[in-house]
């Protein structure tokens, strides 16, 4: 057990390193007047579940899943940072926009984690 922590603590410090370069790269590249980066990331990261699920389950490998899933993908992935981004849209007035993205968060993520699964099937044969 001590050693799954350990792994999930490892891959959760390099998700989060990696979630907080990809959106900050996304702010410096579109501003900040839209959580670009939280979608970026979010989607990104369902598509990469999707790959990884299928990679591991196929080669009986599921016990890296702590390191890979929980760790790396859940440290990247940042649902407190979408709810808090809704909110902040929804609170500054633009709930418009609020709409559009927790619906087409949801959407795209369930869409890439879905191309992630079939697309590694595809691959694996």
């Amino acid at each position: 057990m001590i050693w799954t922590l350990f792994q999930v603590a490892l891959g959760g410090a390099i998700g989060s390193v990696a979630r907080f370069v990809t959106t900050t790269v996304a702010m410096r590249a579109f501003g900040t007047g839209f959580p670009y980066g939280t979608i970026v990331v979010n989607v990104a990261g369902s598509f990469a579940m999707g790959l990884v699920f299928v990679w591991l389950a196929e080669r009986d490998q599921l016990r890296h899943a702590p390191l890979v899933m929980a760790g790396v993908l859940g440290g990247f992935t940042t649902f407190s940072a979408f709810s808090l981004d809704a909110f902040r849209l929804w609170e500054q007035g633009a709930a418009g926009l609020a709409v559009v993205y927790v619906g087409g968060s949801v959407v795209l993520s369930l869409l890439a984690l879905g191309a992630g699964v079939l697309a590694m099937r595809g691959v694996m044969g």
